[in-house]
């Protein structure tokens, strides 16, 4: 593991540091959101190997030493807890991934009301809860109004743990009614939220679909190009034109004819039609 480990921190380094290095603006490029999960990603590798390095030595310090050694292994595996990170990087290959992140970041009103709505349900039936249960019944599951957060929080969101149970008639009614509510509370901005991520989601795949097809027409330009240019050394020379000259060597032509039509008009009274074939 610790070989594949390398082998794949190494490879995303190389990729970081060259977007890095090709990007326009290094300060824009470092504020990018995938950016920075790259580089939490990638840090904790290097940071185990130094701190690994001496693991031994630090060992047979003082108890105050000891106690530093202790924060600093808690952070070192907070850090290698980051590494889960590196399933954040399928979202510049996924296009499932990237609309769920555009729909997020545009639905930002809609989780607020969400989030509203269901603090609002929770702060009504816990009190609820806890008086039907603690004060009529005198069950011990729901010790507090802050605990009973918890259940008003699973009840409405329809995962029910089963840990805290309301045991009596009106409890049941209780919870009977923040599920109801909860299902109606979920449902209020789900339509707003799915709509937004089709919409999304249709966005990105005409995104792609247009630089798929830039991508193909430059390719088919670069394979074409020489071909071009051969072209362009030949002299395009006008299609020859049929030109009609009377002759005048040959009985029954077109200047015969002409005569023909003057000696008609000068006379005036020897007007006789022309065959056909003369034609």
């Amino acid at each position: 593991m610790f070989i594949v480990e390398t082998v794949c921190v190494g490879w995303f380094s190389m990729e970081f540091l060259l977007r890095f290095v090709q990007a326009d603006s290094k300060l824009a490029f470092l504020r990018g959101p995938l950016n920075i999960v790259d580089a939490m990603a990638i840090l904790p590798y290097y940071v185990s190997l130094i701190v690994d390095e001496n693991p031994t030595s630090e060992h047979e310090r003082p108890s105050g030493g000891k106690g530093y050694l202790d924060k600093l292994g808690l952070v070192l595996r907070i850090l290698r807890a980051l590494r889960i990170l590196y399933v954040m990087r399928l979202a510049r290959h996924s296009l499932g991934l990237q609309t769920l992140g555009m729909t997020v970041r545009r639905s930002t009103r809609e989780f607020g009301l969400l989030m509203l709505f269901l603090c609002v349900a929770v702060t009504l039936f816990s009190p609820l809860v806890h008086l039907a249960e603690s004060e009529l019944t005198g069950a011990q599951d729901f010790s507090s109004i802050p605990a009973s957060y918890w259940w008003a929080i699973i009840s409405m969101t329809t995962v029910g743990y089963g840990d805290m149970v309301p045991r009596s008639i009106p409890g049941q009614v209780v919870a009977l009614s923040s599920i109801l509510s909860g299902i109606l509370i979920m449902a209020f901005p789900a339509t707003s939220i799915f709509h937004m991520f089709s919409r999304s989601y249709q966005e990105l795949k005409q995104e792609h679909d247009r630089l798929f097809k830039e991508e193909c027409a430059a390719a088919a330009a670069a394979t074409t190009g020489p071909e071009d240019e051969q072209d362009r050394g030949w002299v395009a020379f006008p299609p020859p034109r049929l030109v009609l000259t009377p002759d005048t060597e040959t009985p029954g032509s077109f200047e015969d004819l002409s005569l023909l039509g003057n000696v008609g008009e000068t006379s005036g009274n020897n007007k006789h039609p022309l065959p056909a074939g003369a034609f």
